[in-house]
């Protein structure tokens, strides 16, 4: 997947407007029956509405030329009769409509929603957050106006159309010809700017999306914006995204009403060619006066439908590259897929590298040919230079990546062979990027077992020594934490998910940078957990700080993708090669 930036534009794969339409309104088809009846009220409306012309030349021709005041008095009692009932239908089918459309937006959200969930990081590595959010908010929500007048203004309108058209041509062939005369150079022209329009509707959607990004990433960083005192040059670049999100928009929207001055010429046109022919019929009685006004409102009533129809194509027009973009999206396949899809069977713990190299989106190889076997309840610590591919190996372990050649061996399964969920269900992962959730402390420590009961939570906590410091929080575990815990410190929100990581229970423990956070003291404390923990149980350990790791069955040196050294603190020491060379830098840098 092509990388993209918060101020590039995307680049969308265009679909057909026969392949969008399908799938779009393939979302109707659980909906099938009420549609059916939407559509039943709706071709009532039109009937009555193509009723009420014909009627009133009745009116005129018959009763009022006649004087038949008890006739025209029950002939408005009838009309009265239809248009109340066509109100009621109208009313009725617009609410069964709106919860159709909403009920068609929630699905498509929520398949959208689940979709990425299983996304690789690949996905999320290439595409801004922003970006992301802008397809499940922003182009869902484009959609209602689509599926709304799809069946409000296209379907009835069509049948309005060429009912009323077929009337013309009964009531007088000559005069429905003049009326539709302007309708090929029309369509020609609505055509043509439909392929100008297409364009610029998903430049526009590209904007918004460059500026939603931004501004997600704006306000995320907003403690080192202010920190920095770099207000003035963010709103600088806020602005310039925002003018080129109003300059596309206003580019779009000015083609799009070039729609209606077309529309209504060609419906002024007709209208008077009618009016010109018609009174020379007039004039020779060849048609009647009630004739002429009936076809008067039938011509209103032709060009009706077509002004809709336009603003349903206008509609299209502007909601095409939504639907290209949630499609987009929908058509990606995750990288991470399971093979067989057999269910992991209790890990026992010994984990394997064969032949493994890896490079993220075939750029520089970061591990290379990488072999090495771990076997049940062993710690191995993982250290060396950054960059050297140290998380890369734990990535891998869980399958948040595939290798490029070679494979990952968990108690002799190639992983790719099992449930994912079933695989990562039994193991234990604290990464380096503490994250919490907007939520309580108690809930967040949960999130590593949900069926977990209070109690456990706290058992956890204490091992992990971080319920003293929960306990003097105002209101305890059911402390809110805030949006990425930023009521707590760095090193209580790291406490927090390590006690998340031990309330797993897994079978494999993975522990990146668990305690580089935390001050000398609590560290002391953590070690004596830690220890607990990893009794047992595969774990494998990235640190920096190289006095976290010495209790370590293995230590693996990582340098530029390979195995540098391998063996406990002490042989390590005595080869005096890399690791020593770390270890004693580090030595004298805290002496």
């Amino acid at each position: 997947m092509p990388k993209n930036s918060i101020k590039q534009d995307e680049n969308i794969n265009n679909i057909s407007n026969k392949d969008l339409l399908i799938r779009l309104f393939s979302y109707l088809k659980p909906y099938k029956l009420r549609v059916f009846l939407i559509l039943i009220l709706l071709i009532y409306v039109m009937l009555c509405g193509l009723l009420n012309p014909y009627l009133m030349k009745i009116a005129i021709d018959k009763y009022i030329s006649s004087k038949n005041l008890q006739g025209l008095i029950l002939l408005a009692i009838a009309m009265f009769i239809l248009n109340f009932l066509s109100m009621i239908a109208s009313k009725t089918s617009i609410q069964m409509l709106s919860k159709v459309t909403n009920k068609i937006l929630l699905k498509i959200r929520q398949q959208l929603y689940e979709h990425i969930q299983k996304l690789s990081f690949s996905f999320f590595d290439n595409r801004p957050v922003g970006k992301i959010l802008a397809r499940v908010i922003g182009d869902v929500n484009s959609l209602q106006e689509l599926f709304s007048t799809s069946l409000t203004s296209f379907i009835p309108e069509i049948l309005t159309l060429i009912c009323v058209t077929f009337i013309m041509f009964y009531m007088n062939f000559v005069l429905a010809l003049m009326a539709i005369i302007v309708i090929p150079f029309l369509s020609i022209t609505l055509f043509s700017i439909e392929t100008i329009s297409r364009k610029r509707w998903q430049n526009y959607r590209r904007k918004r999306s460059n500026l939603n990004a931004y501004t997600h990433e704006d306000f995320s960083g907003i403690k080192i914006i202010q920190g920095f005192s770099e207000e003035e040059k963010t709103s600088r670049s806020f602005l310039v995204l925002t003018k080129d999100m109003m300059d596309s928009f206003v580019k779009a929207v000015r083609l799009n009403d070039s729609f209606w001055p077309i529309v209504t010429l060609s419906s002024g046109v007709g209208t008077i060619l009618v009016f010109f022919y018609g009174i020379s019929l007039l004039k020779s009685n060849r048609i009647t006066i009630g004739t002429m006004v009936a076809f008067i409102a039938y011509i209103s009533m032709f060009w009706r439908p077509i002004i809709n129809i336009s603003n349903f194509y206008n509609t299209l027009i502007t909601n095409f590259a939504a639907g290209e973009r949630i499609f987009e999206i929908l058509d990606i396949k995750p990288d991470i897929t399971t093979i067989k899809n057999d269910i992991m069977p209790k890990i026992t713990g010994t984990v394997e590298f064969k032949d493994l190299t890896f490079s993220y989106n075939n750029d520089a190889t970061i591990l290379n040919k990488l072999n090495f076997k771990i076997y049940p309840g062993e710690t191995v610590a993982l250290v060396g230079p950054t960059g050297s591919g140290k998380t890369t190996i734990v990535n891998l372990i869980s399958r948040f990546y595939d290798p490029t050649k070679g494979s990952v061996l968990i108690d002799n399964i190639n992983i790719k062979y099992v449930n994912l969920e079933s695989l990562r269900s039994q193991m234990g992962i604290m990464l380096q990027d503490t994250f919490l959730f907007s939520s309580t402390i108690m809930e967040n420590i949960r999130y590593g077992k949900l069926d977990a009961t209070d109690e456990e939570v706290i058992a956890a906590s204490k091992s992990a020594n971080a319920h003293a410091f929960i306990m003097n929080l105002e209101n305890s575990y059911n402390t809110e934490v805030n949006e990425r815990g930023s009521r707590l410190s760095v090193g209580q929100r790291q406490l927090i998910s390590f006690a998340r990581a031990l309330l797993a229970n897994p079978r494999i423990l993975i522990l990146d940078e668990a305690t580089s956070n935390i001050d000398t003291h609590t560290e002391k404390l953590v070690q004596s957990g830690i220890q607990k923990l990893l009794t047992g149980r595969t774990s494998f350990v990235i640190a920096h700080r190289l006095s976290t790791i010495r209790n370590a069955d293995r230590i693996m040196v990582i340098d530029k993708g390979n195995i540098a050294e391998s063996g406990t603190h002490k042989e390590l020491m005595k080869l005096k090669g890399l690791y020593y060379d770390l270890f004693m830098s580090q030595y004298k840098f805290l002496d």
